[in-house]
């Protein structure tokens, strides 16, 4: 029989067709399938591998599948969130997002509108970080509001999110009141690019979560038009764009009166998190 380590590099080297992280892929996979942690899993790489549900989850990755799909969960700002396909997985990107509303709105009572919630990550790890928040998700996918209710529960914040189902500001009842940020993760995939993306997105993750027309903006352009009758004055709009789209978002912005707008990096240097406020007073 091989070792643990001996079946760690194996299912590494096939792991090399599928992802950038072999080696972690198959470290994790192992882990689950002997119920174990990848701490535990290093250092019992002698042992024996006696892992026979191993060989079915190596089968689902070499598919493309992702690990958050075959786990059924993944950490986001350190919390771990139930995930079930084909809702988009959560990405540390967006993590970024979270950040930023956290810090426009630090200690204080705040009301936060996140559009298009899916797993409900950016609402939930919101509510856990700024105890003084209330928010209310949105989205249009009935299965997603299930699931991030789920995540909510799971959390211990579930009395603070008040979640809705509808298309962007649709899901609002008539006079919700101004919110001081309105927060998303919105699609942007360019649909000329679909081709062009990985095989463990094309074949696994929902569409409508990532496509948006022929330049990636159709739902920014409604989320940007559409934001400033839900702010307060000075309220903070955020939300996540890809590569090479911030210039144009940046112009959109301020021919829609938006004030102080700028961005926030990811890790890779793209200027992700686009961020805008409404303005100060009436004009």
């Amino acid at each position: 029989m091989l070792t643990l380590g001996e079946r760690l590099a194996k299912a590494a080297q096939l792991f090399v067709l599928v992802t950038d992280t072999p080696r972690l892929d198959a470290e994790i996979l192992l882990a689950h399938a002997l119920g174990i942690s990848r701490a535990q899993l290093l250092a019992r790489l002698r042992d024996p591998c006696d892992a026979p549900g191993f060989d079915a989850l190596l089968k689902r990755r070499l598919e493309h599948e992702p690990i958050a799909y075959i786990l059924s969960e993944w950490e986001f700002f350190s919390l771990a969130f139930r995930v079930t396909p084909p809702l988009f997985v959560p990405r540390p990107e967006t993590e970024h997002l979270v950040e930023v509303v956290l810090g426009f709105i630090g200690n204080v009572s705040a009301r936060v509108l996140e559009l298009g919630t899916g797993t409900g990550c950016v609402a939930v790890a919101i509510a856990h970080n700024a105890p003084k928040t209330h928010l209310v998700a949105t989205d249009i996918n009935p299965k997603a509001l299930k699931l991030a209710a789920e995540n909510a529960q799971r959390h211990g914040v579930a009395d603070r999110i008040e979640f809705r189902s509808g298309d962007l500001f649709e899901a609002l009842p008539e006079k919700p009141g101004p919110f001081d940020v309105v927060c998303c993760n919105p699609p942007y995939v360019e649909e000329p690019a679909w081709s062009e993306l990985p095989p463990v997105i094309r074949l696994h993750e929902d569409t409508q979560a990532l496509l948006a027309g022929p330049d990636g903006l159709d739902v920014v352009r409604r989320l940007v038009c559409e934001a400033r009758l839900y702010l307060r004055p000075g309220g903070l709009l955020a939300f996540e764009v890809g590569m090479g789209q911030y210039g144009k978002v940046h112009q959109m912005l301020l021919d829609n009166g938006y004030e102080r707008v700028g961005f926030r990096r990811d890790l890779a240097g793209i200027e992700r998190i686009v961020q805008a406020h409404a303005p100060s007073a009436e004009r």
